[in-house]
């Protein structure tokens, strides 16, 4: 070994005084091979102080399969509980052999995007679902990736979905404001790409209950915020999307002078740490999870060994809505 290559598993065999061949047993964890504790002992210890890390790529010719899991960033915002999820769902992958990566191109969609993630060669992709089309997902099939899982508000035809009904989330909404006596109810929509899916399908669940409810499209800036404040025809009950929009347009309600919850009650979602901190506390959605992250883990890892089929239109609902009342409404 020299100075200017890493180690090969070769060194650590020679370290270790073993073959190659028990190294790669030990290092990879083979329940078949009889090799002592006493020699896996020995061949961590050699690995350790000559930094091996053994190399993705062989293991991909070993084994058929890379172990990554891919996941391509939103085009949107991604809030505290999509980042928890993932979080969690690459500790659950990691004893089971996957690594899951976050992958920053954001915007490619169909066939373009799938040639560049099957380049990466990923044993799994997780994606949004209204970026894939049938030929991106057959090109990906074709090009090694062992299960495609889409991120959908509702069931997809080309693959199963991790689902988040954000129609639920509205109508939980909309029905604690109706109960609240408010007649002339509003849903905000952002504007941001990605992110006005979701506050359509929001707005949708609003609409379940409140038919007439008024569609307010608000960008994420103060100026945007301090002119729906302004309007000399506000409804008296706003769900502003989530706690971050319902934050913003409290603020500027109140700088505009109108009362909250008197004038105009505020709910929100995702029920952050802040709704319990400003003054009045916000009304907010909260996320109860309905599929834990090792559940995930074992689902994908059923599909990538063929052990389950995966089979479009199944879908994996993660979050099931439920209110937490307080003075903002």
């Amino acid at each position: 070994m020299t100075a200017n290559r890493p180690p090969t598993s070769v060194d650590v065999a020679r370290a270790a005084g073993v073959s190659q061949a028990t190294v790669s047993y030990v290092l990879n964890d083979n329940p078949n091979a009889r090799v002592s504790e006493e020699t896996r002992q020995r061949v961590r210890d050699a690995a350790a102080r000559l930094g091996y890390v053994p190399d993705a790529s062989a293991r991909t010719l070993r084994t058929g399969r890379s172990g990554i899991v891919l996941v391509p960033l939103s085009p949107a915002r991604t809030g505290g509980l999509v980042r928890d999820l993932l979080d969690d769902l690459g500790e659950e992958l990691r004893p089971r052999g996957y690594t899951l990566v976050q992958y920053g191109e954001r915007h490619l969609k169909g066939v373009p995007a799938a040639k560049v993630w099957a380049g990466l060669r990923p044993t799994a992709v997780i994606v949004e679902a209204d970026r894939l089309t049938k030929a991106s997902v057959d090109l990906l099939r074709a090009s090694g990736t062992r299960t495609v899982i889409g991120f959908a508000d509702g069931p997809s035809p080309l693959v199963p979905a991790v689902v988040m009904d954000h129609e639920a989330v509205g109508a939980c909404a909309a029905r604690h404001l109706a109960e609240r006596g408010r007649g002339r109810l509003a849903a905000i929509v952002p504007r941001e790409e990605g992110v006005d899916l979701m506050g359509m399908g929001r707005l949708r669940g609003v609409r379940q209950v409140a038919p007439d409810a008024e569609r307010i499209d608000l960008a994420f800036t103060e100026e945007a915020a301090r002119a729906v404040a302004t309007r000399h025809d506000l409804p008296d009950g706003i769900f502003a999307y989530n706690d971050e929009y319902a934050l913003l347009l409290m603020s500027a309600l109140q700088d505009a002078g109108v009362r909250v919850p008197e004038d105009v009650a505020i709910v929100g979602a995702d029920d952050l740490l802040l709704a319990s901190l400003v003054r009045p506390r916000l009304t907010s959605v909260h996320f109860d999870t309905t599929a834990t992250p090792a559940g995930m883990a074992a689902y994908i890892d059923e599909l990538v060994r063929g052990d389950r089929t995966a089979e479009p239109g199944t879908v994996i609902s993660i979050y099931g809505p439920r209110l937490i009342v307080r003075s903002s409404s």
